[in-house]
Protein backbone atom coordinates (compact mmCIF):
# COMPACT_ATOMS: atom_id res chain seq x y z
CA UNK A 1 0.00 0.00 0.00
CA UNK A 2 1.04 3.21 -0.78
CA UNK A 3 2.59 5.74 1.84
CA UNK A 4 2.24 9.41 0.33
CA UNK A 5 -0.66 11.02 0.54
CA UNK A 6 -1.11 11.58 -3.37
CA UNK A 7 -0.46 7.76 -3.94
CA UNK A 8 -3.43 6.57 -1.56
CA UNK A 9 -5.59 8.91 -3.27
CA UNK A 10 -4.46 8.17 -6.85
CA UNK A 11 -5.32 4.51 -5.53
CA UNK A 12 -8.44 5.36 -4.86
CA UNK A 13 -9.06 7.06 -7.74
CA UNK A 14 -7.91 4.59 -10.16
CA UNK A 15 -10.24 1.94 -8.45
CA UNK A 16 -13.19 3.91 -8.96
CA UNK A 17 -12.26 4.50 -12.54
CA UNK A 18 -11.71 0.70 -12.82
CA UNK A 19 -15.35 0.15 -11.38
CA UNK A 20 -16.88 2.17 -13.57
CA UNK A 21 -14.85 0.85 -16.96
CA UNK A 22 -16.42 -2.47 -15.87
CA UNK A 23 -19.61 -1.51 -15.25
CA UNK A 24 -20.16 0.34 -18.57
CA UNK A 25 -18.51 -2.34 -20.34
CA UNK A 26 -20.46 -5.71 -18.65
CA UNK A 27 -23.87 -3.26 -19.63
CA UNK A 28 -22.16 -2.65 -23.22
CA UNK A 29 -22.24 -6.71 -23.64
CA UNK A 30 -25.47 -7.58 -22.65
CA UNK A 31 -26.96 -5.05 -25.19
CA UNK A 32 -25.21 -7.05 -27.53
CA UNK A 33 -25.73 -10.48 -26.86
CA UNK A 34 -29.69 -8.67 -26.35
CA UNK A 35 -29.14 -7.59 -29.82
CA UNK A 36 -27.70 -10.73 -30.87
CA UNK A 37 -30.48 -12.91 -29.48
CA UNK A 38 -32.78 -10.68 -31.52
CA UNK A 39 -31.04 -11.50 -34.55
CA UNK A 40 -31.21 -14.68 -34.76
CA UNK A 41 -34.75 -15.15 -33.48
CA UNK A 42 -35.51 -12.97 -36.40
CA UNK A 43 -37.46 -10.26 -34.76
CA UNK A 44 -36.61 -7.07 -36.51
CA UNK A 45 -38.34 -4.22 -34.48
CA UNK A 46 -36.68 -6.03 -31.71
CA UNK A 47 -33.21 -5.77 -33.05
CA UNK A 48 -33.66 -2.27 -34.63
CA UNK A 49 -34.86 -0.94 -30.96
CA UNK A 50 -31.44 -2.86 -29.40
CA UNK A 51 -29.31 -1.30 -32.21
CA UNK A 52 -30.41 2.45 -31.10
CA UNK A 53 -29.78 1.45 -28.06
CA UNK A 54 -26.21 -0.33 -28.14
CA UNK A 55 -24.71 2.59 -30.64
CA UNK A 56 -25.73 5.00 -27.84
CA UNK A 57 -23.90 2.91 -25.45
CA UNK A 58 -20.78 2.41 -27.89
CA UNK A 59 -20.65 6.31 -28.65
CA UNK A 60 -20.87 6.62 -24.88
CA UNK A 61 -18.73 4.22 -24.14
CA UNK A 62 -15.82 5.80 -26.64
CA UNK A 63 -16.53 9.58 -25.33
CA UNK A 64 -15.57 8.17 -21.65
CA UNK A 65 -12.30 6.41 -23.03
CA UNK A 66 -14.17 3.29 -21.53
CA UNK A 67 -13.45 1.67 -25.34
CA UNK A 68 -11.16 3.38 -28.41
CA UNK A 69 -12.91 5.77 -31.08
CA UNK A 70 -12.27 3.13 -33.95
CA UNK A 71 -13.11 -0.10 -31.84
CA UNK A 72 -16.59 1.43 -31.13
CA UNK A 73 -16.87 2.24 -34.74
CA UNK A 74 -15.91 -1.31 -36.08
CA UNK A 75 -18.45 -2.60 -33.60
CA UNK A 76 -21.47 -0.68 -34.46
CA UNK A 77 -20.24 -1.15 -38.52
CA UNK A 78 -20.81 -5.10 -37.55
CA UNK A 79 -23.98 -4.79 -35.66
CA UNK A 80 -25.56 -2.37 -38.79
CA UNK A 81 -24.27 -5.11 -41.21
CA UNK A 82 -26.34 -7.80 -39.17
CA UNK A 83 -29.15 -5.85 -38.91
CA UNK A 84 -29.21 -5.45 -42.50
CA UNK A 85 -29.04 -9.03 -42.56
CA UNK A 86 -32.52 -9.67 -41.60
Amino acid sequence: MANIKSAMKRVKVAELKSNRNKKITSNLKTTIRKFNNAIESGNKELANEIFIVATKKLDKAASKGTLHANSAARKKSTLSRKLKTI
